[in-house]
């Protein structure tokens, strides 16, 4: 028998997944920001980079513990 996960699992996977990307993309590429938006919000200081790394790895690991528990919730009953 398979699991049947809630939609909220799926939103939590996409969440996970998006901030989990976001994190790669600005430690691989720091000035895809400024590319994108031409702008320079911390005038080349790197301090914002660091906090969107931040911020987005933090949100990866909460979205991860959180899509662990509700696939735990799911589990099939043991007979």
């Amino acid at each position: 028998m398979g699991r049947r996960v809630r939609y909220r699992f799926w939103v939590e996977l996409a969440g996970a997944v998006a901030s989990l990307c976001l994190t790669i993309l600005t430690l691989v590429n720091k000035e895809w920001i400024e590319v994108l938006f031409h702008v320079d919000p911390d005038a080349g200081s790197g301090l914002l980079e660091w906090a969107i790394v931040l911020l987005t790895g933090g949100l990866t690991v909460l979205l991860s513990v959180a899509l662990r528990a509700e696939w735990r919730r799911t589990a099939p009953a043991r007979a």
